[in-house]
């Protein structure tokens, strides 16, 4: 079967979740990303998320979403820079996470890990309408001014009704 260029993130354009959600914005405490990033889509904060999910294990960070009506759905991507596809994301016009890598270089997403296993490190952060919250910098900021528009995609996940067919 050939590659299918015309690929989307989202196939169903007229589905919408999350528009009217209010964020708050919260800015990290240590390597605390994911928690706190779970934190702001649950108006909850970060420890409440701590030691209840694995930060490599986005089945654990949908399955903490679910008491509060929502869950993660795998979109479609590669390890493109962010940059390819945050007008497709603003397109859609709700709510997502988008994780990306943070090697420093290009290089180091392709160099061999070192004596335990590690490669490069990884951040989080959440796509709503047109804005990113970054946790890092606890701040919301138009889509296409984020520093990590030139960093090379992780995974991206939509956040969907718990309710939802598709989702983890």
């Amino acid at each position: 079967m050939p590659y299918n260029t015309s690929s989307t993130l989202w196939t169903n354009t007229d589905e919408h979740f999350f528009r009217p959600l209010r964020i708050s914005p919260l800015r990290q405490t240590g390597p605390h990303c994911v928690s706190t990033v779970l934190a702001m889509l649950t108006a909850s904060v970060p420890e409440d998320f701590q030691g209840r999910v694995n930060t490599q294990d986005p089945v654990s960070w949908s399955d903490a979403l679910k008491p509060f009506g929502m869950k993660l759905a795998f979109c479609p991507t590669d390890v493109r820079r962010i940059k390819f596809y945050i007008d497709e994301l603003i397109k859609l016009n709700d709510l997502f996470t988008v994780s990306y890598f943070t090697p420093g270089d290009s290089e180091g997403l392709l160099a061999d890990p070192n004596d335990s296993g590690w490669v490069c490190g990884s951040h989080i952060v959440i796509v709503h309408r047109d804005k990113i919250i970054d946790p890092q910098t606890g701040v919301s900021v138009d889509a296409h001014a984020h520093v990590g528009l030139m960093a090379h995609t992780k995974r991206i996940f939509r956040v969907v009704p718990a309710t939802h067919e598709r989702g983890l």
